[in-house]
């Protein structure tokens, strides 16, 4: 069985699919890993690593699903912490 996976300090992306990637991260928040099911490829992953502006290559995620990227911060614990908008 091929390992799919990369391990980065307290993330983890696992490829399910062509065009789907399960992402773990660690919320600064809560200390919980938090995983979430994204629509992106390995190469669009590998360009935002890269530098790339994660609006440019993500344009089709939710701002809560590009925030999550970024830090690792669910929109659960956003309104949590800073309410709804």
């Amino acid at each position: 069985m091929v390992d799919n996976s990369i391990h980065l300090l307290h993330n983890e992306c696992t490829y399910t699919g062509a065009q789907q990637m399960q992402v773990t991260k660690i919320s600064p928040f809560s200390g919980k890993a938090n995983t979430m099911d994204l629509d992106i490829t390995a190469a669009q992953y590998a360009a935002w690593q890269q530098g790339a502006l994660i609006q440019n290559v993500f344009p089709h995620l939710t701002a809560d699903e590009r925030e999550f990227l970024l830090t690792g911060i669910t929109k659960e614990e956003w309104d949590s912490m800073f309410g709804e908008e």
